[in-house]
């Protein structure tokens, strides 16, 4: 109803960051670090979308309430994320206890970051227990994305033709869970193979974490299945349209939630989560500011001038900053 209503308005207003967006997420914060944060991942036609709703649907019939960002790359004129939403929707349609935000990237993953993480606050705010953040592609920005989570799943299918898409991309190293959905396709076995033995060369005991930007090793004990100190990163089967193994998928989701509270990785990952939100809040200013600064012929005469080797890009740069 009318609480509906003033989230969907509120979100609006921190992803268009209209002037009364910061005041905004300034009251909501104090109410927010409540909420688990779930990365969803992994190359398009893995079936992300169909895995979501299943897990939302399993977390609904467990009695939590879902909030759900869907980042989709397709413009809208492709009718690409409208036609999943509505897929989506349907399954989902009328449940109070779920609430569902589709962002298109625009074409830019620049600024993403920085409103997704401002979308989830405000779901996290605004009372969901779960909140997913699903992402398609496994781009920097993706990986970036999905790495701000609690718990991030990386989705793989069998089929696909590459069978090490999203080791490629060093989207391995953020994964906490591996799915396989779609798993009644031809073509597992050996995409079960692939996985695993990635996670042997990995070591499946380094697990990496983002400071500053920056991917980190951190180095930890050497594993064993009673060792509660590391993670176990697992490859979990799935088949989201039939509903096979998701109930599993999310009990081994909130597996980990408890494994972080009691290792004390939590906080760990909250700190990187909030660095994290830090630096974009900076950097999105910091561009506001330049732009502002800006004289009217924008960039154009800069750097026709750095081009013909009159000036140079550093003291351009300089320039500009100091204007700020």
């Amino acid at each position: 109803g009318s609480d509906r209503l003033a989230l969907a308005r509120a979100i609006t207003r921190v992803e268009n960051q209209e002037v009364d967006a910061t005041a905004l997420l300034t009251a909501l914060y104090p109410h927010s670090g409540r909420a688990h944060i779930i990365g969803v991942t992994g190359a398009p036609g893995t079936g992300k979308s169909t895995l979501v709703t299943a897990l939302a649907q399993s977390y609904r019939a467990a009695g939590m309430t879902v909030g759900i960002v869907a980042i989709d790359p397709t413009s809208p004129f492709t009718g690409g994320a409208l036609l999943g939403d509505r897929v989506r929707m349907r399954a989902l349609a009328g449940d109070s206890g779920v609430f569902v935000r589709s962002m298109a990237t625009r074409g830019s993953l620049g600024g993403l970051s920085k409103t997704t993480g401002d979308v989830v606050t405000v779901m996290d705010a605004a009372g969901f227990d779960r909140v997913i953040v699903e992402t398609v592609g496994v781009g920097q920005a993706e990986v970036e994305i999905a790495s701000t989570a609690h718990t991030t799943l990386v989705v793989e299918a069998p089929g696909l033709g590459d069978e090490v898409q999203a080791i490629k991309a060093g989207i391995l190293e953020i994964a906490d869970i591996l799915v396989v959905n779609k798993a009644d396709r031809p073509g597992l076995d050996r995409t079960l193979r692939a996985l695993e033995m990635m996670l042997e060369i990995e070591g499946n005991g380094a697990r990496y974490v983002r400071h500053h930007g920056q991917l980190l090793r951190v180095e930890s004990p050497v594993e064993s299945d009673e060792d509660e100190a590391t993670w176990k990163v697992v490859v979990m089967k799935t088949v989201a349209m039939g509903g096979t193994g998701i109930e599993e998928l999310r009990q081994r989701i909130e597996a980990h939630r408890t494994w972080l509270m009691e290792s004390g990785e939590m906080a760990l990952r909250e700190q990187l989560r909030i660095a994290n939100t830090l630096e974009n809040i900076i950097r999105a200013e910091l561009n506001r500011r330049i732009a502002a600064s800006m004289p009217a012929s924008g960039l154009d005469d800069l750097v026709e001038a750095i081009r013909r080797r009159e000036s140079d890009p550093y003291a351009a740069a300089a320039g500009l900053l100091s204007a700020v």
